[in-house]
């Protein structure tokens, strides 16, 4: 039996590894994905390298491995699938130990079929590694809460570390930490909340540090929340605000388990079968996460927040599948028929959707940044133009300024911080926070083109066309996309002088489909 377990685990990583492998995606997909590259390159959480929290941990181990690899992408891409690997064995163990071997076969499957962990094992963001912590924090902790104490300290590490990751995990696995402890002796409890703690710290310190100093990071910090999550939470936003994003997070449920998401109706049908000790503790690990993406902040494109909660989703459903398989009235061979179907339909779900996390858009996006690259030097040079980008998640600024190094690279709209307005400015793979529009001897801009596949993209680029001279502007149409240049003695129209305001004053933030977010001017500019 241990030696089939072995071969069945050794089976499911294989599998893993080679899917996410042979489909990894080779440029920075996301916004996010640059920022934690030029992270590896310098941390500074004030210029996004990588955006605040800051990400301390995996920026650390991504640098690591991008000592051997040399290509930050790839350092970060190994990562996500290194975690992926871990997190199947962790799934399929701890569907084993709660239910058994068929069971944690269907897990295994669940999480190597799954679209949006096939899509996360790919690229070079934090949600595969976070899923990974995720699994273990669980796993250790249900060890604990099932009385070994002597996991206490390690559950509690571990815990520590996840958070050096992803902050958020903090917050999320914490209170499952906690209940894990209730049993146990005061002092035991008392020690593990102080292990974490010591862990926290150990990693926290060197952060604060290399942010350069507490008020520096807090005022990142602050400055983030203020511009993007905080605009829309339950306290300042509408309830249909948080409806809405109740359907993304059934949605996001659907794309995580592709078809084996109609699994849930046979766990809700059965939930009286259920282990109740089980139960509560799958509540307190999914709930805190759920209550924040609900009430608090999700959108779409950052679905891969929901990877926090895939392990004990493929558990409980591992165990539905199986209940079904043994259950069900149809054959053995029609119910073998009908999984390799559902596995089909994951695959292509996964190769073929239109959704931003598949791997038709990742290679469509990889086409189309080359593409703009390869134009934009053929428009202009580094010594003669200066690149005017978006906040996008794809073909932004940052994607800009990473693969155009050796130009200057504005992000457009200015921001608003709480030390007052600043320019995001790019060169060499580095950023820096400019108070005033500076182009040196540079001649001429050229807007950086958004995707093609949105028509908001294509109105959003003429509003910001409409704010400059037309007679000075030149459209040149090259492949698929339209690139709009012009003098830079016009760039004061698009960076006016921002007025004195009180620190912590926002203009208004605007979200389109495109994930542009469009930062209204503070006075209007005469033309």
């Amino acid at each position: 039996m241990a030696s089939r377990r072995f071969l069945e685990q050794s089976s499911f990583v294989c599998g893993v590894a080679l899917s996410r492998f042979a489909f990894r995606s080779h440029l920075l997909y996301d916004l996010d994905s640059v920022n934690f590259a030029l992270g590896i390159g310098r941390f500074d959480p004030r210029t996004h390298q990588a955006h605040p929290p800051g990400y301390f941990l995996y920026i650390l181990l991504g640098r690591l491995i991008n000592s051997v690899v040399h290509d930050a992408n790839l350092a970060l891409v190994l990562l996500s699938i290194a975690a992926s690997c871990g997190t199947v064995i962790l799934i399929y163990r701890m569907a084993f130990e709660w239910f058994g071997q068929r069971e944690a076969r269907f897990a295994g499957l669940l999480f190597l079929f799954s679209p949006l962990g096939w899509f996360h094992g790919t690229v070079a963001l934090t949600y595969s590694v976070e899923a990974f912590f995720s699994a273990l924090v669980g796993y250790l902790c249900w060890r604990v809460a099932s009385g070994n104490a002597r996991l206490v300290m390690p559950a509690a590490i571990v815990l520590g570390v996840s958070a050096g990751v992803r902050p958020s995990s903090l917050v999320f696995l914490a209170p499952l930490f906690l209940f894990s402890l209730r049993r146990l002796p005061i002092r035991t409890a008392v020690l593990g909340v102080a292990g974490a703690s010591v862990t926290v710290l150990a990693w926290f310190a060197p952060m604060i540090r290399a942010s350069g100093g507490f008020s520096v990071y807090r005022d990142a910090m602050t400055s983030l929340w203020r511009l993007v999550p905080g605009r829309d939470t339950l306290f300042n936003s509408s309830p249909a605000t948080s409806i809405a994003r109740g359907f993304t997070v059934g949605l996001i449920f659907c794309l995580t388990f592709g078809i084996a998401s109609v699994a849930m109706v046979g766990l809700v049908r059965n939930y009286r079968r259920n282990d109740p000790e089980k139960m509560r503790f799958t509540l307190v690990w999914v709930l805190p996460a759920m209550c924040f993406y609900v009430f608090i902040f999700l959108k779409f494109v950052n679905s891969g927040y929901l990877l926090l909660l895939i392990a004990p989703g493929c558990v409980w459903l591992g165990r539905s599948l199986s209940e079904w398989f043994i259950e069900g009235r149809a054959s053995r061979p029609t119910k073998l028929s009908i999984l390799a179907i559902a596995a089909v339909a994951n695959t292509a779900i996964y190769l073929g959707s239109p959704f931003y996390c598949s791997y038709r858009s990742v290679r469509q996006f990889e086409g189309e940044l080359s593409e703009v690259v390869q134009a934009i030097r053929r428009i202009g040079t580094p010594d003669d133009t200066v690149i005017i980008g978006f906040d996008s998640h794809f073909l932004g600024y940052r994607h800009a300024g990473y693969y155009l190094p050796d130009y200057l690279t504005l992000e457009y709209p200015q921001v608003t911080l709480l030390e007052g307005t600043r320019i995001f400015t790019m060169r060499n793979r580095d950023t820096r926070l400019d108070e005033r529009l500076t182009t040196g001897r540079l001649n001429r801009f050229i807007l950086f083109p958004l995707p093609t596949d949105e028509s908001a993209n294509s109105a959003y680029l003429g509003t910001v066309e409409k704010l400059l001279p037309a007679d000075s502007l030149r459209t040149l149409h090259i492949a698929n996309h339209d690139y709009v240049t012009g003098p830079v003695s016009d760039l004061p129209l698009l960076f006016p002088p921002a007025p004195v305001s009180a620190a912590g004053v926002y203009p208004p933030l605007h979200y389109d489909s495109q994930d542009v977010y469009r930062r209204e001017q503070f006075g209007k500019v005469d033309r």
